[in-house]
């Protein structure tokens, strides 16, 4: 969509996803600057996503383009020098759109939100109201969220008339690939429906309950947000401090349950906190690409992963260590994985080269439980 602005002969287009803090931040910045901004929700137009993937070289979220000039993403925009940021401003208002410029949906782009045809169709839907609320309750840095406005938004009401069909979806059916996007969007959108409802858990103790109680009838059966990640998304392994498997060999969610555990999941799932992922919507036609673009984006984050190559020390998220067997067990594995999951970068030459000489240390960034919630 265009920002009205007749004194501009070029575009700006920012593709981005709804509900991306980063996005938000980088269109916000756009604005200020007065820029008529195109916004392609890649979300919406999954047809360009491979276009912008071999225009930037990246599948993170914003990228940001000036006319035909490739700016980068959000952190690129902010460190724009000054005088470069003026030069292309002027070339937007002096230099009409060119022949080359980026592509943007055709005006008559069929409409994603039909006819809800099964499970996965009405996971789509559930996460396309989710991220609407997302998106127009973040505050303008996207650092914030207002749930109690957005507990009050028509667009809850509708979610919640959608949540209930969820009763007669049919599970077993599901591809592998179904199953990944259906649950992970599933996942996403009860944690916000509980926090909405229940509050935001505050300490150790009202988080297990939390997480063990939020729940959605699914085909029949109950699905907590522990049997959602634990059982079915993990392959039925323990879950943090859980003593049990979530099902047993006689529990019929156990034939819903992923044959192998997808360590993938932990770059998709939003617990609510702010040390965790952010939300976006996965669809099973491409839904390995999207997850390894998701660990792409979360390792790029200084916040989950730091290289201090004086030191000789690798510091990760509390994500790997929670899960370290996911990722293969040992301090040697989890770095081969975190290694090969990196997008090319500084950052991943400078692991390269400790891991090329061995003896690195591996530790963990304190994880940042807190809401972020504007009360």
């Amino acid at each position: 969509m265009f920002d009205n602005n007749t004194s501009m002969k070029g575009r700006v287009t920012v593709y981005s996803v709804p509900g991306c803090p980063h996005c938000i931040q980088a269109k916000t910045t756009l604005s200020k600057l007065g820029l008529p901004v195109c916004d392609v929700d890649l979300n919406k137009h999954k047809e360009l996503r491979t276009r912008v993937n071999e225009l930037t070289g990246h599948s993170t979220v914003p990228q940001i383009f000036f006319n035909n000039v490739y700016v980068g993403n959000n952190e690129d925009l902010q460190n724009l020098d000054p005088e470069h940021l003026e030069l292309l401003v002027l070339s937007i208002r002096e230099h009409p759109l060119p022949l080359d410029a980026p592509p943007v949906p055709e005006e008559n782009s069929p409409d994603p939100e039909g006819e809800l045809d099964g499970a996965c169709d009405l996971s789509e839907a559930l996460r396309s109201q989710i991220l609407k609320l997302y998106s127009d309750h973040l505050s303008k840095d996207g650092k914030t969220v207002d749930y109690k406005a957005m507990s009050r938004s028509l667009y809850f009401e509708r979610y919640c008339e959608l949540a209930v069909k969820l009763q007669r979806v049919e599970l077993l059916s599901l591809s592998r690939e179904e199953k990944l996007a259906f649950f992970i969007n599933i996942y996403n959108a009860l944690v916000i429906h509980g926090n909405l409802h229940l509050g935001f858990p505050k300490n150790l103790w009202q988080r297990y309950r939390f997480f063990n109680y939020v729940s959605y009838l699914i085909g029949g059966e109950v699905f907590t947000l522990q049997d959602i990640e634990n059982g079915v998304l993990r392959g039925n392994r323990k879950g943090v401090a859980q003593l049990l498997k979530p099902f047993s060999k006689n529990d019929p969610r156990l034939q819903v349950a992923l044959p192998d555990v997808e360590p993938l999941i932990h770059f998709a799932l939003n617990c609510g906190a702010k040390g965790c992922p952010p939300i976006k919507t996965y669809t099973p036609q491409d839904i390995d690409s999207q997850l390894c673009a998701a660990a792409e984006a979360f390792l790029e984050n200084d916040e989950s992963c730091m290289i201090d190559s004086g030191r000789r020390e690798v510091k990760l998220s509390q994500i790997f260590k929670w899960y370290k067997a996911d990722f293969g067990g040992t301090d040697e594995k989890l770095l081969d994985w975190v290694f090969d999951h990196m997008g090319a970068s500084q950052k991943k030459r400078s692991l390269q080269a400790l891991m090329s000489q061995g003896n690195v240390k591996v530790s963990y960034l304190p994880y940042d439980w807190s809401t972020n919630s504007t009360d």
